[in-house]
């Protein structure tokens, strides 16, 4: 039997249905939940980072003893920490509009 034209190669695998449906059941009832936690996740790492090294853009909170100490540790996020906070934003962007109950 010739394959069809345009035909998704996964749906045609042996276990396509089976991940197909993992994948939709995960979407319907953990999905949500990761992408809450991993937006945490930034956040507190977003606050750490301004904690730990917030003189490097003017925002001295900690002791600077601390702060070397935890340097080795944060040095590989240093780079994009900055870019995150120093990024323009518009208002907006804090808020996630949800249409729940809709």
């Amino acid at each position: 039997m010739p394959k069809a034209q345009g035909a998704d190669p996964k749906a045609q695998r042996p276990g396509g249905l089976r991940r197909f449906f993992r994948d939709f059941i995960y979407g319907m009832t953990a999905y949500e939940f990761v992408q809450e936690q991993l937006e945490t996740r930034r956040t507190m790492e977003a606050l750490f980072m301004a904690i730990t090294l917030g003189d490097m853009v003017g925002l001295p909170i900690m002791p600077p003893y601390y702060t070397l100490r935890l340097l080795p540790y944060v040095v590989p996020q240093i780079g994009s920490w900055k870019r995150r906070l120093l990024r323009e934003r518009e208002f907006t962007d804090e808020h996630e509009f949800h249409l729940h109950g809709l």
